[in-house]
Order: C-alpha cells, then sequence, then structure tokens
C-alpha cells in the first residue's frame, strides 16, 4: 500500500533509494516550483502544488519537522483565547480546517480531546467563558458541515471532580468541558510529505540552500549542499517557496537582505509526565498572566506546557531551563491536590514559534496570523501562523506561485485530498479485530499502528509477516514495535537514530532514560536499512547519548544564556557518508 489505490500515481515511500532518485531528479530537471523547508508549512506547500498538477522539489536542511513543528502542544483546535481578542474570522478558519482534518483529510491521524476549563467565580466567569464556549461551537458549526467533536457541557465542582480528581477542591468553583482535537505533529508533516511525493513530489531531507541562482532580479533556483554525502549541485525552479518558519530572515539574508518579513521565535516548553501522575479522564485548560497552560492527554502521559519568552539563541535547538520547568510546573500545581515535582517530569521539549515583527506595504497580509510576500520574482515567502491552519497558508503560497507562472494553474485541492493512509481509514480500523486475528499481532497493538498509519498499516503488518521479530515491542520502550524503526527509514525518511527515536516515534520524551536504553536496539535495527558500517552506528549511538545528556544538562540551567549554551556541547549529527 505504498502506493495509493485511488490515484495510482506513484509511491508515497521516502527511503534511502527514494532521497537519491529525487536528488538525481534535482539535479538534472527545471520543477515549477522548489519548497524550502520541511516543516508543517513546506510539507503543505509541497503537497498543495503537487495536487494543482505542478512539478514540485521539496529540500530541508536537518530532518522532516525537526524544527517548530515536532514541539507544538500537539493541538488541532480554533483558539479559543482569540475570541477575547474579537479574532472571530481567525478562530472560523481554524475551525473549519478542525473539522476537515478530523473527518476527511486525517481521520487517521486527528482525534477529538476533551478540556476541561475550571472557573474561580460562580456567577460572572461562568457567564464569560460560557457565552465563549458558546460562541466557539457556534463557529464551527458555521460552514455547513459536521464539528466533528461533540458539544460543550457545563459541570457542578462535584462533576467536576468526578472527571478530574486531581483537582484541588477549593482551587475553583464549576467548570465548562469543551472539545477540540490533537495530532502527533512529526508525523502528521512526515504523511503530508509522504503524500506530496505519492502525487509526484521529489523530497530530501539534510538538503542545505547555501545561495540562490539568479538571472538579474529573478530567482531561477538554489544551491544545495547535499549534508550525507557532502556534494553541491543547483536546482533550477520556475518558482521558489521560502517556507523556513523562524529561520526565514536567515534564508531571505541569501536573496540580498531584501526581505518583506521579518521574523521574532518565541520559546515554548512542554513537560510530560506519567499518566498515573494525574488522575484524571480529560485535558485541562487553565489561564496565566501570560497565556494558557495545556494539560493534553497524551497516550499513557500528559503534555503540559506551554511557555511564551523571547528567544535569540540558537533556533536548531532551543533548551528549557530549570526556570522554564519551574514556571510550568508552579502553574500546574495551582491547581492539583498532589504537586508534581522535578523527579515526576520524563521528558522536556522545547520549541519555537515564528511571529511576525513588521510588514511593508508590499506585503500581502492574509489573515492576522500569517503573510505571504513576493519580494523578488521567483520568490514568495510565506511566514506565522499555526499548526491547525497549515493547509490555508500551504494554500496562499501556491495560489502566490501561480501568479509568478505563465498559463493557468488549477485551484487548490487539498480540502478534498485525504492523507496516505486516510483512505477507507474507518472500514480497515472497523475490521481490526479480524486484522488481528489474521496477522497474529493483537489488536491493541494494532489499534496503536491504526492511530499512526492508518490503512497503511498494512505495510507494517506485511514487514512483520516476512520478519515475524519485528512483531516483537522494543526493550525498554514497548509502546513501540521493532518494525516501526525499519519503517521510519525505509518508508518516512529517517536517516539517523535521532530522527527515530525524537520525530518518528516520541520515545526521546515518553521514557525517563530519553531513549537512551533503547538506542542500541533501534541503531542496530536501523543499521542494514541504511547502510552504516559498524563505526557509523557506534557514533549513531554516541550522538545520541550526547544529545541526551546535553539536555539534561540545560534542564539544571538557571536562565536561557547558560541552558543555550550546556546544549551546544553536544556534537551535530554525523554524515552517513563518513
Amino acid at each position: 500500500m505504498t502506493g495509493s489505490p485511488v490515484t495510482g500515481l506513484g509511491s508515497s515511500r521516502l527511503g534511502p533509494a527514494e532521497r537519491a532518485a529525487a536528488l538525481d531528479r534535482m539535479g538534472r530537471e527545471e520543477f515549477d516550483v522548489v519548497v524550502v523547508g520541511g516543516g508543517i508549512v513546506g510539507a503543505g506547500a509541497a503537497l498543495d502544488a503537487a495536487t494543482r498538477g505542478l512539478t514540485v522539489a521539496v529540500v530541508e536542511a536537518r530532518d522532516f519537522a525537526s524544527g517548530t513543528s515536532s514541539r507544538s502542544s500537539k493541538l488541532i483546535h480554533g483558539g479559543l483565547r482569540y475570541l477575547e481578542q474579537y479574532n472571530f474570522d481567525l478562530v472560523r478558519e481554524a475551525l473549519t480546517e478542525r473539522s476537515l482534518l478530523l473527518q476527511q483529510i486525517a481521520p487517521h491521524l486527528v482525534r477529538p480531546v476533551p478540556f476541561l476549563l475550571p472557573t474561580t467565580h460562580h456567577v460572572w466567569e461562568r457567564a464569560y467563558f460560557g457565552a465563549g464556549v458558546a460562541l466557539y461551537d457556534l463557529l464551527s458549526l458555521q460552514m455547513g458541515m459536521s464539528r466533528g467533536v461533540p458539544h460543550h457541557r457545563h459541570l457542578t465542582r462535584r462533576g467536576a471532580l468526578r472527571l478530574a480528581p486531581s483537582l484541588r477542591k477549593d482551587a475553583f468553583t464549576g467548570a465548562i468541558q469543551y472539545w477540540d482535537a490533537q495530532v502527533d505533529d512529526a508525523r502528521f508533516v512526515m504523511t503530508v510529505l509522504r503524500t506530496a511525493a505519492e502525487y509526484g513530489a521529489q523530497i530530501a531531507s539534510r538538503t542545505q540552500v547555501l545561495g540562490f541562482l539568479r538571472e538579474g532580479e529573478r530567482v531561477t533556483g538554489l544551491r544545495i549542499r547535499d549534508l550525507e554525502g557532502n556534494t553541491t549541485s543547483e536546482v533550477r525552479a520556475k518558482q521558489v517557496v521560502n517556507a523556513t518558519g523562524v529561520w526565514t530572515d536567515d534564508i531571505q539574508e541569501l536573496v540580498g537582505g531584501r526581505g518583506q518579513i521579518h521574523v521574532k521565535a518565541s520559546k515554548g516548553i512542554h513537560l510530560v509526565v506519567p499518566k498515573d501522575r494525574i488522575h484524571s479522564s480529560t485535558g485541562i485548560i487553565l489561564r496565566t498572566e501570560k497565556s494558557v497552560l495545556f494539560v493534553i492527554p497524551w497516550g499513557r502521559h500528559w503534555i503540559i506546557g506551554t511557555t511564551d519568552t523571547a528567544w535569540d539563541l540558537d533556533k536548531a535547538h532551543p533548551a528549557a531551563s530549570k526556570a522554564d520547568i519551574e514556571y510550568v510546573l508552579d502553574h500546574v500545581n495551582a491547581v492539583l491536590n498532589t504537586p508534581l515535582t522535578h523527579d515526576d517530569v520524563e521528558g522536556v521539549y522545547a520549541g519555537l514559534r515564528p511571529l511576525l515583527t513588521g510588514e511593508t506595504d508590499e506585503t500581502s497580509k492574509l489573515s492576522r496570523e500569517h503573510v505571504v510576500a513576493h519580494p523578488v520574482p521567483g520568490l514568495v515567502l510565506v511566514a506565522g501562523g499555526k499548526y491547525t491552519t497549515y493547509r490555508v497558508m500551504a494554500k496562499d503560497a501556491i495560489d502566490a506561485v501561480a501568479h509568478g507562472l505563465d498559463g493557468k494553474i488549477p485551484e487548490s485541492c487539498t480540502d478534498r485530498v485525504p492523507l496516505v493512509g486516510g483512505e477507507a481509514f474507518q472500514a480497515m480500523w472497523n475490521a481490526r479485530h479480524r486484522l488481528a486475528a489474521r496477522s497474529g499481532v493483537h489488536v491493541a497493538r494494532v489499534e496503536h499502528l491504526l492511530h499512526r498509519y492508518g490503512t497503511l498499516t498494512d505495510d507494517l503488518l506485511e514487514l512483520i509477516s516476512d520478519k515475524p521479530d519485528l512483531g516483537k515491542p522494543l526493550s525498554g520502550a514497548d509502546d513501540y514495535l521493532r518494525a516501526e524503526v525499519v519503517y521510519a527509514a525505509t518508508h518516512e525518511g529517517a536517516r539517523h537514530l535521532n530522527d527515530v527515536l525524537a520525530r518518528r516515534t516520541r520515545i526521546s520524551i515518553e521514557t525517563w532514560d530519553r531513549g537512551v536504553g533503547v538506542a542500541q536496539e533501534a541503531a542496530d535495527l536501523l543499521a542494514p536499512v541504511l547502510g552504516w558500517s559498524k563505526k557509523q552506528r557506534d557514533r549513531e549511538i554516541e550522538y545520541y547519548r550526547k544529545r541526551v545528556e546535553a539536555e539534561r544538562a540545560s534542564q539544571t540551567q538557571d536562565d536561557d544564556q547558560e541552558a543555550d549554551a550546556s546544549r551546544r556541547g553536544a556534537p551535530d549529527i554525523v554524515p552517513t557518508a563518513i
């Protein structure tokens, strides 16, 4: 099922052979559009362009989703707090996207999740928040489609405590429960890219942009370096899209500093704690003096965050300081009857939001959250926005590309294109017990695979059928099967051990040792697929261990500067060509 049973256009596989073929084609062909950036906006732009019939290439300097797009709160939401700012159009737009993702585009990856909003004043606050949540629900119904999530409801304190016994009785007077949705953000990006590949996009991670090709003022392509093979080449294109998030200004400098979009990074950190540390059957949302704090169900864990602080240090590896961690713990402990401590934290991650800081009169401001600009002929810049509305950002960027191309380009159709694994997902889900009996894989494992791969689960079961040993769980990370590590390299573009432990799976934040204990086993599984020598395999393990050590050290530092210095202590990833 690596190809599409519906379109028959091609394979969604992103393995070593596909990467090599993509780089070869990039060096020989001219593309309609080259997208710089393999995060959610770049992935969305590639899919939007490919489904319009354009020829597309995608380059990403590191791993797919290795920046902001793997370090979010992992929510697909309308932005309840934007209602206080009267941003009704923004909320409506995001709720439209939430509904599309839940029901049409990615039913295998995006799922409803409930949240409890505690209130502390009997009358005015319940009325105020209740009106906001009611409007939230109402806006989600104005698109002529189902909401995809249940309606909100008001709860007494006793009713709220039945759902969330861990809440302190004296911390609230009642609550409102409402619903949003959640997603594994990194897995979603990779799935969007695989769908773009199925429609013909040529995609290569670990491919750095060195500069732009120019004919006069016009941008005509890129100079790139394959960081794995340490070779350089040129990619010719009629249009280039810069979708690099917090790196937007860096890429603009390669054009000569004529950027119209300016982005500043804001750091948000999240803590991961075991499910048994907070007794609740629902997520929780809390207001802080600066923003909101979410307690989000995440399998056998909770994700708690986030912060919102300026960051002007290393963009590749933002670090969470001790002060960041204590801020989150202090605020969540204000409502818990059994406070969390540092010892309860099994994982920490930090991400950077790309915030717009200024625009010129020439910038086309398409919403309050994102902008698209055409600073020089042949170059489109897109920045800002939020994860939930990635598809709208991508559409707007490719609309700008279409404007710069000769000939009539079809309108976007990504609101009607399911991601790979999503087509006929419900039918396969309904047949999961039969699938388990046929494959010999326990039904709970089949359900786990279906929620991560959708109908592509057949690929994993085929691997297990060929090599039954791959059906065993990883030692020390038994939420994941050994087959998933192999599949990450053969089909999902993983090039390094860190790619697998941090993004294809979430072992790096879901285990007490941050994945160090499973590193050897995972590297042994990856080595034959990626052609690693014993020396390279040992380097991968050592790099991963040092990365974990550096992150742990950074999280004991008092401020950002010290945390950044500690995190920089880990060496960069070792190319497989060495």
